[in-house]
């Protein structure tokens, strides 16, 4: 059984004491593939040590987060554009709108998400979006650059059904995560409404550990939790999601 977790920031501070541990937890547990989204330039280098020590499971991603958007926002785009034509990443993310921490960047932040998008047509890849309290916002750039070379994956969808709907439309499968464990996550409720073709595996560790864990600091090993989780909401055996989940992860990253 190989699971792929979508979205995890291996090389965050929070796994500085026991990285190695943390990874080796995952892989003895069949979770084989880590997705790498970038945040900002800062983080490029531990981004490029993580890749050299693990080859074979780890796949990055360039991109500007868009809660890193500020005042130098052009430099980072610049930082992003020219990471792009000097090595191989499989995804533009995470970009997008985030109006949960502050709302004064928002004309920059949607400027950003669409050129990063312009990049991933560029370089045929797909985006890896970031969406909080700003749905209406994503899916209006969306709306101005869908195409059959706009694809990729909505990231933590937290969304109605509707909006879930609204989104595979924009041929984005949704990253389902620990949110879908808990009580008040509201996800569980509706997923099975939806082919779980559309749908991919994530952790968004070190962030929002799945239930049991719930509250402390998340690592892709907990992505067996969020698994069990859509097996049981799909009433399929844990083995079939996994192998459906990974194939879905496939056809978007292409690796």
């Amino acid at each position: 059984m190989i699971l792929t977790d979508t979205h995890t920031h291996l090389y965050s501070e929070a796994f500085q004491e026991d990285r190695d541990q943390m990874i080796q937890r995952a892989l003895d547990l069949g979770i084989k593939r880590f997705f790498i989204p970038a945040i900002d330039s800062t983080y490029n280098q531990a981004m490029f040590d993580l890749k050299k020590r693990y080859p074979e499971n780890v796949y990055l991603m360039s991109g500007l987060h868009p809660t890193h958007v500020k005042e130098n926002y052009i430099e980072e785009l610049e930082t992003v554009k020219r990471l792009l034509s000097q090595h191989s990443f499989v995804a533009i993310g995470e970009i997008g709108i985030d109006l949960y921490w502050d709302k004064s960047f928002l004309k920059q932040q949607q400027y950003a998400f669409r050129e990063q998008i312009k990049l991933a047509k560029q370089y045929h890849l797909p985006i890896v979006i970031h969406c909080r309290d700003a749905f209406d916002e994503v899916f209006e750039v969306l709306e101005m650059e869908k195409g059959g070379d706009l694809f990729g994956i909505f990231h933590c969808f937290t969304g109605t059904l509707e909006q879930a709907k609204q989104a595979i439309g924009y041929q984005m499968k949704l990253g389902i995560g620990g949110v879908a464990t808990f009580k008040n996550g509201k996800i569980d409720q509706f997923l099975n409404q939806l082919d779980i073709s559309n749908i991919v595996l994530e952790t968004d560790a070190p962030y929002l550990a799945p239930v049991p864990y719930r509250g402390k600091r998340n690592e892709s090993a907990y992505l067996l939790e969020v698994a069990a989780k859509l097996a049981a909401i799909y009433q399929m055996p844990l083995e079939q999601v996994a192998q459906i989940t990974t194939e879905n992860s496939k056809e978007v990253f292409g690796v």
